[in-house]
């Protein structure tokens, strides 16, 4: 059961929430049909976070018009995700909202304080890996995560990893990010004592197949404690370290 839910049935009890309040709220319409998009309402309300919005594909007025529907119906804080810096530009004139370039991502409203268990380590074996490591860390942040960057990392000088051992010893979760071989999620994951989450990305020469390389070296990982998600998804392994850090919130 979500943090949301939790909490209506909980004020139920105590009398800080009438019936007629809480049936109200899980009476709202569950998504908004805007035309060319259906805004979900109540993601919420089921799944502990609220709808992102997926840049890519969309204009700049289709992406100020969802926006419009969250804010309308309630939403305090709204992600972007591949988010073009000439969209941008436009969002931002219709609603106040921060732009990391190199994350592609435009964040409206405020982001929540950190209200995880432990910490989430984002590492990067290159410095080329740093936007898919952005993407995860600005995920991670606005879901209400305290996040750690290592940056450049990789195992060409695995003294560069081992120097940070107690970040990856102290960490909740880890987000191993790597091109080329995909090596560097096996060498954090022989290491540590908590989920690793590998995220290949598309970094590399010609035989790294655009990411299909690092992203088979991850599956084959003999490191135990190692998920892998989709080459350059930055976004879902945010998203998913985040449940990983706030079990009460997404608890069933």
């Amino acid at each position: 059961m979500n943090e949301d839910v939790r909490g209506l049935l909980e004020g139920i009890k105590d009398g800080s929430v009438s019936v007629e309040e809480a049936l109200l709220e899980l009476k709202k319409k569950p998504f908004e049909d805007i035309g060319y998009a259906k805004v979900d309402m109540h993601r919420k309300l089921l799944q502990g976070a609220p709808e992102v919005i997926y840049g890519a594909g969309k204009t700049s007025e289709q992406i100020v018009g969802i926006a419009d529907a969250m804010l309308k119906n309630g939403q305090k804080t709204i992600l972007i995700t591949r988010l073009s810096k000439e969209s941008a530009d436009v969002v931002t004139k219709a609603h106040a909202m921060q732009y990391f370039e190199a994350a592609r991502c435009g964040v409206i409203g405020e982001i929540p304080k950190a209200n995880g268990l432990g910490k989430i380590v984002v590492a990067t074996g290159g410095t080329s890996d740093v936007p898919v490591a952005e993407e995860a860390a600005i995920t991670a942040t606005v879901l209400g995560n305290e996040v750690v960057r290592l940056y450049d990392v990789g195992v060409a000088g695995l003294h560069r990893t081992l120097a940070h051992l107690d970040d990856i010893m102290s960490a909740n979760v880890i987000i191993a990010i790597a091109g080329m071989e995909g090596a560097l999620a096996s060498v954090i994951g022989g290491l540590a004592d908590c989920p690793v989450i590998a995220v290949p990305t598309s970094v590399g020469y010609g035989a790294s197949f655009h990411g299909l390389s690092a992203l088979l070296s991850m599956l084959n990982s003999c490191a135990s404690g190692v998920s892998v998600v989709n080459i350059d998804n930055g976004f879902g392994a945010g998203y998913l370290a985040s449940m990983i850090n706030h079990p009460k919130m997404h608890d069933r």
